[in-house]
């Protein structure tokens, strides 16, 4: 069995495979001092979850979220860092329920549904795993799964990135050697479309082309990458808690 993908921990920096980032998290020493550094008058509660996706688990988040953030801030986090391309629908699906940005008040199929301006911590516990789909034609599927829940002191983001999976790297489909840096789509889910920057010129269908970006939306419908987070995600360790996303 392949490896699966490794990221890093925002505090020390030190890198472990998805499966067990999460116990490394709860048990960081950096982690715990720079929580016992964090000051302030207000106390909120925080949910770690872990998202991934659903067919391809290579691709995840580790992120801490404020329980009085919506399904909305959720959404919109993951649409800055893996997904928005055309301003596509989207929903999750918890308990049966689906939550959207305009929900239906009388859905054609009958599912129950519901508005994403609910606060996490009115519909969420620890141990819960649910769904997310972002756009119904080409559909990106992640899965969500909360992994802990904590008090702490408030802080001004309502989503805190703990790791990501470092970028993955890409041989040219065509050539065997050189990094690839673009995508055919229309080849690429038939199994290649995988382009180095030479291999790319010599295509010469540029309309076609995608760029190579870190996240399970590569490839599909406009997706080129996330204009707000690189790809690449680097440590804080140098930096106040209040740092670089």
């Amino acid at each position: 069995m392949a490896e699966r993908s490794k990221g890093k921990c925002r505090y020390c920096g030190k890198e472990y495979a998805f499966g067990y980032m999460g116990r490394h998290l709860a048990a960081c020493k950096k982690r715990q001092e720079r929580l016992a550094a964090e000051t302030g008058k207000r106390q909120c509660g925080y949910f770690e979850m872990a998202i991934y996706g659903k067919c391809d688990h290579d691709y995840w988040l580790i992120v801490e979220v404020r329980d009085t953030a919506t399904l909305k801030d959720v959404d919109q986090f993951l649409r800055d860092i893996w997904l928005e391309c055309c301003g596509h629908l989207s929903a999750f699906e918890i308990g049966g329920v689906s939550y959207e940005v305009m929900p239906d008040a009388d859905p054609f199929w009958g599912e129950s549904v519901k508005s994403m301006n609910v606060k996490l911590k009115s519909i969420l516990e620890k141990g819960m795993v649910f769904d997310y789909d972002y756009d119904f034609g080409s559909t990106t599927e992640l899965k969500l799964k909360v992994l802990d829940y904590r008090t702490g002191h408030l802080r001004g983001e309502k989503v805190t990135l703990l790791s990501r999976n470092n970028s993955r790297e890409f041989v040219c489909d065509k050539c065997g050697k050189k990094s690839a840096v673009f995508i055919d789509s229309e080849e690429f889910w038939s199994g290649g479309g995988l382009l180095c920057e030479d291999c790319a010129e010599d295509a010469g269908d540029e309309g076609m082309l995608l760029s190579v970006c870190n996240s399970p939306r590569m490839g599909t419908c406009a997706y080129e990458g996330s204009d707000i987070y690189p790809d690449q995600f680097e440590p804080d360790t140098d930096r106040g808690i209040e740092g670089a996303r």
